[in-house]
């Protein structure tokens, strides 16, 4: 099963209406087609256009449901948090339906703006002006596509158009408060070209093969807490890859989102170039420079504390994902530092000083036992297999332009590989 994302635009109705005929009349029977609507309950009539979808989809026989996106909204941001949320419930309507994967309507006109976007705010070769990846992984459970990424909105409206379909106007896309919308008037037609995205695409992608080769080759970890890069990969941070490749594994040392800006960047360049070594301590990330090689780990500063009831669910530092599976309210945060988690990592190749920083930053997870987290009655708890490390370059969004780089860093921090694309070539080259 297909689950379309349709939210009542033209864009995303030409696409159900597209992916309907392929299944119903182009030979793709092996296929289903289900629908989600996902309201974002920013804006009075958005419930009532949801339900219009859904009563046009009960008109063609697709089976549609509804997700809103419920809690208080952000004051800033709104526009990237509703993203995410929207990501977030489609991939819970993709597992409840038993959908192999996800689409999405994105154009090549959301194309460009992306990527002008990106231009204004990055070097002239960063990996995000590749624009937007055809396929992405949400929350490692579920793929979402892209097919009409070659297609201009205008001949989506034409087609829809010719079978006489309206569709909704989101008072939001003319709204010059947001990013997008100022690019799109300023671009008018004029931007990237579509010969120049997919060179930049096919960039992305053998940039981020090199690099997870280098990973594989010149990189090491150790229990999720420290990183060893061999010499002949930091000593050449002038090279894309390289630098990208240690960079990548700072911010996953450091549960940080993205790759450090271009001046930290510069300054770990020059201090790794310098031949004293010593320590560096960027982007919450310990740089150890050692004549074995470069020891990545976390400062043991700003470390922060969670509380989590039974069955719940966490994030702790941007490092560890934590689920508590016992009966009582836990506390999570550093205090895993143990003489036979020191012993482990000394044994395995670390050198000793390097080890007892390290340690400093694990993770601890405590028994509250009805009594404060900051009480010394908190117990500890043994290490359980509730805790996995967390990702957070591709965690939540992975393009499949960097999967195979990713599953490089996965294997680092002990991880199994990503959810494999379950869909290739049909979807970008035959609906629509």
């Amino acid at each position: 099963m297909i689950l379309a994302a349709v939210s009542g635009g033209s864009d995303s109705k030409g696409l159900l209406l597209a992916l309907h005929d392929a299944i119903t009349l182009g030979g793709f029977s092996a296929f289903s087609l289900s629908a989600c609507t996902v309201d974002h309950a920013l804006r009075p009539e958005s419930a009532e256009e949801a339900r219009v979808v859904a009563a046009f989809c009960a008109e063609k026989g697709i089976p549609h449901t509804i997700r809103q996106w419920q809690g208080d909204k952000p004051v800033s941001g709104i526009q990237a948090a509703a993203r995410a949320a929207r990501y977030g419930l489609l991939a819970d309507a993709a597992q409840g339906t038993g959908a192999i994967c996800i689409v999405t309507a994105h154009t090549i006109d959301d194309q460009i703006e992306t990527i002008a976007m990106r231009q204004s705010r990055s070097e002239p070769d960063a990996p995000g002006l590749a624009g937007m990846a055809a396929g992405v992984l949400v929350d490692r459970r579920a793929w979402v596509w892209r097919p009409f990424l070659h297609l201009c909105r205008a001949e989506i409206r034409a087609f829809l158009a010719a079978r006489g379909e309206g569709w909704f106007d989101d008072p939001s896309n003319s709204n010059r408060r947001f990013e997008r919308v100022r690019v799109r008037q300023e671009l008018n037609g004029d931007g990237t070209s579509s010969a120049d995205i997919r060179a930049a695409g096919r960039a992305r992608i053998g940039s981020s093969e090199r690099t997870a080769l280098l990973l594989a080759r010149h990189a090491q970890g150790f229990d999720g807490l420290v990183a060893r890069v061999d010499p002949a990969l930091f000593a050449n941070m002038a090279d894309t890859d390289s630098a990208r490749a240690v960079l990548s594994i700072a911010a996953v040392v450091g549960g940080r989102h993205h790759l450090a800006g271009r001046e930290t960047a510069a300054r770990l360049a020059t201090f790794l170039g310098d031949a004293e070594g010593g320590r560096m301590t960027a982007g919450r990330v310990v740089f150890d420079r050692r004549k074995s090689g470069l020891y990545l780990y976390r400062e043991a500063r700003d470390l922060p504390q969670i509380e989590l009831q039974p069955g719940e669910r966490g994030l702790w530092d941007g490092r560890f994902r934590v689920r508590n599976t016992g009966s009582d309210r836990i506390s999570v945060r550093a205090g895993g530092e143990t003489a036979e988690l020191r012993a482990r990592l000394i044994a395995a190749g670390l050198p000793e000083p390097v080890a007892k920083r390290a340690v400093k930053s694990a993770i601890g997870l405590f028994a509250m036992e009805g009594v404060s987290s900051h009480s010394d009655a908190a117990v500890p708890l043994l290490p359980t297999p509730c805790v996995q490390s967390h990702i957070d370059l591709y965690d939540t969004f992975l393009p499949c332009f960097d999967l195979m780089m990713a599953n490089s860093i996965a294997a680092l921090f002990g991880r199994d590989h990503y959810l494999t694309p379950p869909v290739h070539d049909v979807l970008t080259e035959k609906s629509g």
